[in-house]
């Protein structure tokens, strides 16, 4: 059987994932919300979603003993983070005066900033970036498969992550600045934005995930 684990660490509601994932799911495949490290390493495929502040991520991923078995299920099987599921694989996050994070992946995570204006200038943006905006690939990839380029996806956040490889960079997306909106490093893939709110590109995505045997080339 084919059984997924999404991390369930106590922060937002990650229900919304889970129903996205058993709709695309292959037939037979169990998909499991959980806080279990145990069940987290014996799962072929983890999702880490999540919501809310780095600081707060970490004390709860810590305390549940979970930072360990995400470190450990991001070395050797299919690993999909999401918002901030994917900023705290990296080293550091200058949220809430500076963070130490998960260091799976090397990137540190920045605020956008009070003074946020279009190219060219114009309106100041409005932080959080919110809303629907295009993700433009950067690398070829298992998970972009039948999405097209500049497809559109919903984001919530402000903060934005800036990789310490530049070949970790699987896609981009524009707001004031242009800001890495996916990562890629063979079996792990990151985003930025909500798949499970994105539509049918974010559903793609999400079947994609779910068929992936974790090699990065396409």
């Amino acid at each position: 059987m084919n059984t997924v684990a999404v991390v369930d660490y106590g922060m937002g509601n990650v229900r919304s994932v889970v129903k996205a994932l058993e709709h695309v799911a292959p037939a037979g495949t169990r998909v499991s919300l959980t806080d279990s490290p145990e069940v987290i390493l014996d799962a072929e495929r983890v999702v880490f979603p999540g919501q809310g502040a780095a600081r707060d991520c970490m004390a709860a991923l810590t305390a549940r003993g979970l930072d360990e078995a995400l470190r450990r299920t991001a070395a050797d099987r299919p690993f999909l983070g999401v918002c901030m599921g994917m900023q705290v694989l990296v080293d550091y996050s200058e949220e809430n005066g500076g963070t130490r994070c998960l260091g799976v992946l090397p990137g540190q995570v920045r605020f956008f900033g009070e003074d946020l204006q279009e190219a060219g200038g114009g309106p100041r943006l409005k932080i959080p970036h919110m809303g629907w905006n295009q993700v433009h690939q950067i690398m070829e990839h298992p998970l972009w498969r039948d999405i097209a380029q500049d497809s559109r996806f919903y984001f919530v956040h402000s903060y934005h992550l800036q990789a310490g490889d530049p070949a970790l960079v699987a896609a981009t997306t524009e707001y004031g600045i242009r800001f890495t909106s996916a990562i890629a490093r063979d079996n792990i893939f990151a985003i930025q934005c909500h798949p499970e709110k994105s539509a049918a590109p974010g559903l793609t995505l999400l079947r994609n995930f779910m068929r992936w045997d974790g090699k990065g080339s396409s």
